[in-house]
């Protein structure tokens, strides 16, 4: 019985042309390629837009929108739950923030969204599996699901790119403020941002950017702006009462000055004699 036998040269190169035919395979069929800058820059280019009003439901079969969040702050971060490390470190992470954000500015100050963008998986049920197994369960922070046209949608809305790989998704990594409007305030990158990063958006949204009502409360707003500042040796938010005693202080010295100088100029100017 006859053997094939193929020549060294030759087996090479068929071995050549099938790992080439592998590598077009792969790249018709994941075309699209996460690109970075582009990711970022499209971010960015949402700043300032408004979103709409998106409707999504939780694990207890609550509705929640956009627009019964408004009046306040919201935080969106967007994950999917089938992720085995970027996500869940992303959500802890964001909790301690949020945890810190909340001892400083207060309890009901602004809400947070969770939203799985993996539609046919993240259903309601795993989202509230998801915050389960993080641990999490902070007031004003839900864990919901949306449809796939209202995630393309919101997605478009704050600027988030991701697309499907093998291995499960490429996606930025970011967490959305909205302002009290909805609009796009701050987008904050990376695994695991600074306090600060989520902290002054929102202080600025909550006690600089909003109209107060009376002079009193916008003169209280300022003094929480400047006077509300970040502690990196313990991590945490406090009220420096320095400053405020500071700048009163300054004023008080400026005042001493001013008087001094108008009580040597009266006492250098001679009195004009009576007619």
């Amino acid at each position: 019985m006859d053997r094939l036998v193929l020549h060294p040269f030759r087996s090479l190169f068929i071995l050549g042309m099938f790992f080439a035919g592998l590598a077009s395979a792969a790249l018709d069929e994941g075309s699209t390629v996460y690109d970075e800058k582009e990711a970022l820059a499209k971010s960015q280019a949402v700043l300032g837009q408004e979103t709409g009003n998106h409707t999504f439901h939780d694990g207890n079969g609550r509705q929640v929108t956009l627009d019964a969040l408004r009046g306040k702050p919201v935080v969106i971060s967007l994950i999917y739950t089938s992720c085995y490390h970027i996500c869940p470190t992303v959500t802890t992470n964001l909790a301690k923030v949020v945890t810190i954000a909340r001892d400083a500015l207060g309890d009901d100050s602004f809400s947070v969204l969770s939203i799985g963008f993996d539609t046919p998986v993240d259903t309601p049920d795993r989202m509230r599996v998801f915050a389960a197994q993080r641990n999490i369960d902070i007031d004003n922070w839900y864990f919901v699901s949306a449809d796939a046209e209202s995630m393309e949608s919101l997605a478009n809305d704050v600027g988030f790119s991701y697309f499907k790989t093998p291995k499960g998704f490429d996606h930025i990594i970011q967490a959305t403020v909205l302002d009290s409007e909805g609009k796009v305030y701050r987008q904050i990158y990376g695994m695991a941002p600074e306090p600060p990063a989520l902290v002054e958006p929102l202080k600025e949204i909550l006690w600089g950017k909003q109209v107060a009502t009376t002079p009193i409360e916008s003169m209280l707003n300022n003094i929480r702006l400047f006077c509300t500042v970040y502690d990196p040796t313990t991590g945490m938010y406090r009220f420096d009462y320095s400053i405020f005693i500071g700048a009163f202080m300054g004023l008080l010295a400026l005042g001493g000055t001013a008087w001094f100088i108008v009580r040597a100029w009266r006492k250098s100017t001679p009195a004009r004699p009576l007619t």
